[in-house]
């Protein structure tokens, strides 16, 4: 297994990783990351500075993905964790801590001063995960992201 940057060729892949694994845990298409203009080209969204979206990939296969970018919508130092999904066979290995890590170091090493998550009940074991990493509930969400269909929101002091 390795994680590395996003390219190119793998923009259909992590599209159709992103549109699985919604219906997959019921949520809506409205409102989260299904109709994100940027699922379709995930390469492309992310070539700004500061910014950063890696893969796992494993036998020449793409996995999964996730991504660190500046928050939308908000003026202060926070990044926020984006569209971390992985298709159902990656799932228990823990490729996902592994790949979680690897934003967080990117997030430290762009200078970012807190990382914002948001997601829903839905996806427990995330959760679990992203309180193990020391992420801290919060109230409301911050920035305006348009995933109105997630509820909860998470913030972590990097």
């Amino acid at each position: 297994m390795i994680i590395r940057e996003i390219q190119p060729k793998d923009n259909a892949t992590i599209a159709a990783c992103i549109r699985s694994v919604i219906p997959e845990f019921d949520m809506p298409k409205v409102g989260t990351a299904y109709e994100d203009p940027e699922t379709d080209a995930m390469y492309e969204a992310y070539q700004g500075e500061r910014e950063v979206y890696y893969v796992i990939e494993e036998d020449g296969e793409v996995l999964g993905g996730a991504g660190i970018k500046q928050l939308r919508d908000n003026h202060d130092n926070i990044c926020e964790l984006q569209k971390m999904y992985f298709f159902s066979k990656t799932r228990g290995k823990g490729y996902g801590k592994k790949l979680f890590a690897k934003c967080l170091e990117a997030a430290k090493a762009f200078g970012y001063t807190q990382c914002y998550i948001e997601s829903s009940p839905k996806f427990k074991a995330a959760i679990h995960i992203y309180e193990d990493f020391g992420f801290k509930h919060l109230d409301k969400p911050i920035g305006e992201t348009g995933h109105y269909s997630c509820d909860v929101w998470m913030l972590k002091e990097l």
